[in-house]
């Protein structure tokens, strides 16, 4: 057929088609496999190594045994020659060479050492000819041929002449070819196993190895030259050797002889040369190794509980927060802390860290977080977390961010099971590191927080209470009041607790949020402020009366402790009886009654007082009198089922301040309306869509410019706007995107629009265009360039029309050389801002917590002095809150944002905590969570008397949940003269104790100014100075003749009054001439009062007998308005509607700021 001969090429064509081919990666030479085999190859040569070392050791051990069994009284010479016999040592005598130069070999010894000879004289030799690299003499040369060829050749040439079988052959210095050997293969093992950080390990090893080989040479040579002098054992010259090699040399053995006396003089050269040189470089690594920190041991990690914090530069401060807070927790004690850092350790944390209490807990570890290796040695895919903290020192604050975020991707890349808690500084860079299971936005809460605390005063003090961990028992030993309360309620956090097994929440199953937060606060002392559905995994702060307690709810509380650490002891009802009052139908705070009387009191309800909120008369107003004149006013009682026609809010999507306005104003045609919707343009990625009160149509850029006119309005300064509120100043270097969480809290759907203050962007720059487009959609916000160091800017920004100005860190005083003088510049521009402006509250934000004892600074106020003091001694008790008596941090005047790094220590513990935080701050809005909002306690208020009456007022009338109080107190501080002994002997001359404090007041006509809410516009004397300069007279009358013991104090205050009113008079006259140059009305600096005369502090969730005074605030969680509006809107606004016909249209909501 015709296919054979096609069949027959292909199939040649297919024999010539592939060659296979072999590619040696070294030379195919017969030279270069050996060297492959016996030097390249790791696994192989290690092979080697180990098989020459263990034969260098067995010669070792053939040595000793040829010593234990030579016996030179038999006879000593060549073999098989005629023995000579031994003679005893004589001092007079000559050495008898003999002795040293033959000794007794066994022949089956004599053939074991011959073969081991032989094999490492042929393993030398093609070692040798292996790494020749043409210099013969270098190889002849080395110190470890010369030994080989000395321990080998001898015996290779006895098998050719066997008279020299009983030479002696110094086989003991086989020792050092041993040690080379295992440095070879421990080198070899490492590199095998990939294994870099053993350089502290071989040092160890080579100078134990170097001791030891001293030592056996020492021995066995000496024994051996001692044969011809006085016959030592072998153990005696290990004694001889060890006695001199410590430097003790007892002298009761000694060598005899002139060759072993000139041996251990070698060997004591030998050892002075070697050894330090050994110890050098153990000392070396020692200490490389104590900067780098060594390793986290695999068995320990895999055993013991450990997280890793990552930082870039390591403060003290930063480390003694982290661990306190850490520490704090009862369960984390037996964790390991290993923290991994770039930089060398500092002076001041290697001493810290050297302190027992810590030494044994916290493993510092120089390394980056980029390197694997170096997260090998921090193990940390065994890690329980890992902190990944931003360095806010830096001046490129999105540097130091992108360093977070390389940070966080290596940590998830290697271990990606590991817990992560990152800190970022600005928001935009925040979508980066959603991967984290828990992040916290600096810039995010900074700015919210320094809102809130414009509306809400002192909320940056709040915060930081709550995410704290703290005693309680700060303060206690103070001899003031207000510190030992402050203190004390400072103790409170948030803890959680499944509803299930609580015995503070579980009788309320089947009841509403509500009526479960008021009788728990009522019976044991507990703030119920949200729950979590075991459904669903959001948090809702105060759901309202409407959510009704499940036992799978997880229901979070403020308390001092959690209940799990709780004791419940209950008392009998009688004796509460007797401490409360009979027959009154109704319950308040100290009454005590136990809940089943709570209960069965709920039969007559009192529901008159129940009014739609939004647009009612005061709240917390005068019940109406029934019957008798006498009987104290009643509350309604809480209801255990919501009832929807009265305890559910309006819906504020259909403003209803618009009703007011119009009946109001009387301008009608400058009436801006706003609508309510969602931002349309947000800054940066993953900001929380919030609804707010909006502008119609978004603003013109030129129209956002407050000092400069346009066409569309010719207004040049904040009085030719006419705003009905008061201003809210935020001083700033740069427009960041952080500044936009300022706007949209104060700008919130929940905010009444009347409450709307207008604020005033003061910017050292230019804001960028994204910046103005962002914020030009809000009502009333405003830009100007200008600095809070130059007063012309402070007028033109109409500082004198503002109630709160908030001056925010600048990154670039970061660059200071001095660390902690970051804040120099700020705090002597807020000390000028507030003398000059004294009514102004000044919210000021620093950088290191410790300057804030620089604020509102007095170089001669003794009490100034006392709480410096105090907050040493809390300091020294272990308190984690040392700064907090500091009387601007307690009123809420400073901030650091360093404070809130324990909000993410926390959350390693409390998960849910930068939740929480995030929907008080409204950085988040939940749908049916709450809000944080006050209310000011008013002369009208007064009869509620108690804290626990109005929780129960409160939950009745508007379910809103109080969980503590602002308060501000009338105080005077006292200058410490040299000669005023009453200042030096007493911390503070309080208002009770200061007789002439009214006086001196009425006389120079100085007003005691207060706490300055931002809707409050009047200030009146307070009423407890008045109360309380009433018990002074009673007093005086029973003081007697005491009074004139007092009167140079009189006299002196009296001067440093007028002193302080003529500064005060300059100071006025240079504001006053700035405005007029400006060409602004000055009428309105003359309205300005001093209020430096008061100190304000926060208590967290007071018990329930708390009183209440004049002037208190107290803040709110009310629940949310929208959170029903989809299911039942048409009723409520029917319901609504009818009561607001009723209600006064020109009465004002206490309730909010």
């Amino acid at each position: 057929m015709s296919t054979g001969p096609h069949a027959e090429d292909f199939s040649v064509d297919s024999s010539f088609s592939q060659v296979q081919v072999e590619f040696y990666v070294n030379e195919n030479t017969f030279k270069e496999r050996l060297k492959l085999f016996f030097i390249k190859n790791q696994r192989s040569s290690l092979r080697i190594r180990l098989f020459n070392f263990s034969l260098k050791l067995l010669t070792c051990l053939l040595y000793i045994v040829r010593v234990l069994l030579d016996n030179p009284e038999e006879g000593i010479g060549c073999w098989e020659c005629e023995k000579q016999n031994y003679t005893a040592f004589n001092q007079s005598t000559n050495i008898n060479w003999s002795h040293i130069f033959w000794v007794d070999r066994k022949t089956p010894l004599w053939a074991v050492q011959v073969s081991i000879a032989l094999i490492s004289f042929l393993e030398t030799m093609l070692l040798t000819y292996l790494s020749y690299k043409g210099n013969i003499w270098e190889q002849i040369f080395r110190i470890s041929f010369v030994l080989e060829m000395i321990n080998t050749v001898p015996f290779i040439i006895t098998i050719f002449w066997p008279p020299l079988r009983n030479l002696f052959i110094p086989v003991f210095l086989n020792c050092w070819l041993a040690k080379y050997a295992l440095e070879n293969m421990i080198n070899d093992l490492h590199r095998a196993i990939q294994r870099t950080q053993s350089a502290m390990f071989n040092q160890v090893l080579i100078l134990i190895c170097t001791l030891l080989c001293l030592v056996f040479t020492g021995t066995c040579g000496i024994q051996h030259l001692e044969r011809a002098g006085e016959k030592l054992s072998l153990f005696k010259s290990f004694y001889f050797c060890i006695v001199t090699f410590s430097t003790v040399g007892y002298g009761d053995v000694t060598p005899k002889i002139w060759p072993s006396q000139l041996l251990v003089v070698i060997m004591i050269c030998v050892a002075l040369v070697v050894l330090p040189l050994q110890f050098e470089e153990l000392v070396y690594l020692w200490m490389e190794r104590q900067k780098s920190g060594g390793n986290y041991s695999r068995h320990r990690a895999q055993t013991e509980k450990h997280v890793v914090l990552c930082v870039s530069s390591l403060k003290i401060d930063l480390l003694m927060d982290f661990l306190n807070e850490f520490y704090a927790h009862p369960r984390l004690q037996d964790y390991y802390v290993v923290i991994l850092c770039p930089t060398e350790m500092d002076i001041q944390v290697r001493r810290v860290l050297q302190i027992p209490l810590w030494s044994q807990r916290v493993i510092y570890l120089q390394g980056s977080a980029l390197k694997d290796q170096d997260l090998m040695r921090a193990k940390m895919d065994n890690g329980e977390a890992c902190f990944i903290l931003s360095s806010r020192n830096e001046v490129d604050r999105t540097a130091a961010d992108h360093q977070t975020i390389l940070r966080a991707w290596a940590v998830k890349d290697f271990a990606p099971n590991c817990p992560l808690y990152v800190q970022i500084l600005k928001p935009e860079n925040k979508f980066h590191v959603k991967f984290a299971d828990h992040v916290v936005c600096e810039e995010e809460c900074k700015y919210a927080m320094l809102a809130l605390n414009c509306v809400c005063p002192a909320t940056s003090t709040l915060i930081t209470l709550l995410v704290h961990t703290s005693r309680g028992q700060e303060g206690q030993e103070s001899p003031e009041q207000w510190q030992r309360m402050y203190g004390r309620c400072s103790g409170n956090e948030v803890y959680h607790i499944r509803m299930g097994d609580s015995k503070f929440f579980m009788e309320y199953e089947g009841k509403s949020f509500t009526y479960a937060a008021f009788h728990a606060h009522k019976k044991y002392g507990v703030c119920l402020i949200g729950i979590r559905r075991e459904e669903n995994k959001s948090i809702l702060l105060n759901p309202g009366p409407r959510h009704i307690m499940a036992a799978s709810d997880t229901c979070f509380y403020i308390n001092i402790t959690k209940e799990e650490n709780s004791a419940f002891i209950f008392k009998q009802e009688e004796k509460q009886k007797k401490k409360g009052f009979a027959g009154r139908g109704s319950y308040d705070g100290p009454s005590r009654l136990p809940v089943h009387s709570i209960i069965a009191s709920m039969v007559a309800m009192d529901l008159q007082n129940t009014e739609c909120r939004p647009a009612n008369s005061s709240k917390l107003a005068l019940p109406a009198e029934n019957g008798s004149g006498t009987r104290r006013p009643s509350i309604a009682p809480v209801l255990e089922l919501a009832d929807t026609s009265s305890l559910l809010p309006c819906d504020l999507l259909s403003d209803q301040s618009e009703d007011e306005m119009t009946q109001s104003d009387e301008e009608g045609s400058a009436v801006v309306e706003y609508v309510k919707g969602y931002p349309p343009n947000s800054p940066y990625i993953g900001s929380s869509p919030t609804l707010c009160h909006l502008l119609p149509e978004k603003a013109p850029f030129c129209c956002l410019r407050l000092d400069k006119g346009c066409k569309h309005n010719s207004f040049e300064d904040a009085k030719a706007y006419g705003f009905k509120n008061k201003l809210i100043i935020v001083s700033a270097e740069t427009a960041g995107n952080g500044l936009y969480n300022f706007i949209v809290p104060l700008r919130a759907y929940y905010r009444s629009r009347k409450e709307l203050n207008p604020i005033v962007l003061l910017l050292d720059n230019k804001p960028e265009h994204h910046f103005l487009e962002a914020i030009c959609c809000f009502p009333m916000v405003y830009y100007m360039e200008g600095t809070i160091d130059n007063l012309d800017s402070l007028l033109q920004c109409g500082i004198i029309y503002a109630d709160n100005l908030v001056v925010v860190d600048k990154e670039s005083t970061m660059s200071a050389e001095e660390d902690y003088m970051a804040d120099a510049k700020t705090i002597v521009n807020v000390q000028t801002m507030f003398r000059l402006f004294p009514s102004l509250s000044i919210i000021t934000e620093l950088t290191h917590p410790s300057n804030m004892r620089f604020m509102q600074f007095r170089a001669k106020d003794s009490y100034s002095l006392a709480l410096s003091k105090l907050e040493k001694r809390e300091r020294e008790n272990g308190s984690n809150l040392a700064f907090m008596f500091r009387l601007p941090f307690a009123a809420g005047r400073v901030f650091s944002i360093s404070m809130l790094d324990t909000l993410l220590y926390q959350s390693f513990v409390k998960d849910y905590m930068i939740t929480i935080t995030r929907l008080l701050l409204g950085l988040d809005t939940t749908p049916g969570s709450g809000y944080l909002c006050a209310m000011k306690i008013t002369e009208d208020d007064l009869w509620i008397r108690t804290y626990g009456r109005l929780f129960q007022k409160l939950c009745s009338s508007s379910a809103e949940i109080p969980i503590g109080i602002y308060r501000t107190e009338s105080h005077m501080f006292a200058t410490s003269e040299p000669h005023d002994i009453r200042a030096q002997s007493q911390i503070s001359i309080n208002v009770e104790d200061c007789e002439d404090t009214k006086d001196v007041k009425e006389h120079w006509g100085i007003k005691t100014s207060h706490h300055r809410n931002s809707c409050s516009s009047d200030q009146s004397e307070h009423p407890l100075l008045r109360r309380k300069s009433m018990q002074w007279a009673r007093r005086l009358s029973r003081k007697g003749n005491k009074h004139s013991s007092k009167t140079a104090e009189w006299i002196s205050q009296q001067r440093l009054s007028l002193y302080r009113r003529s500064e005060r008079q300059e100071l006025s006259e240079l504001v006053k001439n700035r405005m007029k140059h400006l060409g602004l009305p000055t009428t309105g600096y003359d309205e300005m009062n001093d209020h430096q005369n008061t100190l304000s502090y926060v208590l967290i969730n007071p018990p329930p007998d708390t009183r209440l005074e004049l002037n208190d605030i107290v803040y709110l969680i009310r629940s949310d308005p929208l959170a029903h509006v989809a299911n039942d809107g048409h009723s409520r606004k029917s319901s609504c509607s009818n009561k607001l016909g009723s209600s006064n249209p020109e009465t004002r909501d206490e309730t909010q700021l």
